[in-house]
């Protein structure tokens, strides 16, 4: 008697997401990018316990909650070290982090220039939209320095906004991208590509808060293709960004510089005895 192969089990979106719904404002770019995750997953078939999902503190670092993933909402600005963690201590895993703007690039900014420095096997998106909107509305690192949006800054924040494809670069990161939320199909074939990228990899996404800054509701209009093809020369990378007006989207970098990863005894030898491991 023939015995039945076990089937190999076929994932859709529902087997990544939990029965949480997101609580999100309408119209938040948030709910595409959510989206745009879990059909990234379901297009490379990753098994749910296989993967992790990681995130700070902010609107759209929520966003485990609404997965079945092993998720770990981690304190403000701290989702990068944690991830970090995880994936030196488990490369079985596929590490994903997430956050936005204030998280990313403010409280978690020296974070994020040293996890592009080290280069580990992981992929960071970052909701970015320019406000801190979670706290009602103030400026972020990347709000322009005009914008009068803020009771706190009624003038403008008066500081050069943050650059984040520029900082990524230079930094070492070895995989990066912007795309826009309102385009949910391009944001998740940007993170299967950084998925598959063995290192760092970076995906921006302009993800609009209509509550805060409902001028944002115009950048569909503004957004366009600026990267068709990715580089593997940084120089040519950094002449592309000193064109760039943060609406170009596409795969800007895609570097060759292997991921980093310690030997496991190393490894599980710190964590068993307690050492300070430093990378």
């Amino acid at each position: 008697m023939d015995v039945p192969l076990e089937e190999t089990p076929v994932y859709k979106v529902k087997s990544y997401k939990s029965d949480l719904k997101p609580i999100w404002c309408p119209g938040c770019g948030d709910f595409s990018v959510l989206s745009a995750i879990m059909r990234a997953l379901t297009e490379l078939q990753l098994p749910p316990h296989q993967v992790s999902l990681v995130s700070g503190i902010g609107c759209s670092s929520r966003l485990p909650a609404y997965s079945t993933l092993y998720g770990f909402h981690s304190v403000h600005g701290r989702a990068l070290p944690v991830a970090s963690g995880l994936k030196l201590s488990r490369p079985d895993l596929t590490v994903l982090a997430v956050g936005g703007d204030g998280d990313g690039f403010s409280i978690g900014g020296n974070h994020f220039i040293h996890a592009c420095r080290r280069n580990v096997d992981m992929t960071y998106i970052v909701m970015d939209n320019s406000v801190y909107g979670m706290t009602k509305g103030q400026a972020s690192p990347t709000t322009d320095p005009e914008w009068p949006g803020s009771k706190l800054t009624p003038d403008g924040p008066g500081v050069a906004a943050f650059k984040p494809l520029e900082m990524a670069l230079s930094a070492g990161a070895t995989f990066i991208a912007r795309a826009f939320s309102g385009d949910p199909l391009e944001v998740a074939r940007q993170i299967c590509e950084g998925i598959q990228h063995p290192g760092f990899s970076f995906v921006h996404v302009l993800s609009p808060c209509v509550t805060y800054r409902p001028e944002q509701k115009t950048w569909r209009e503004r957004v366009h293709e600026g990267f068709p093809e990715p580089t593997d020369d940084r120089r040519e990378a950094f002449l592309r960004l000193l064109d760039d007006d943060a609406f170009s989207t596409g795969i800007l970098y895609k570097g060759r510089t292997g991921a980093f990863q310690p030997h496991a005894e190393a490894t599980t030898r710190a964590v068993a005895l307690g050492d300070q491991f430093v990378i």
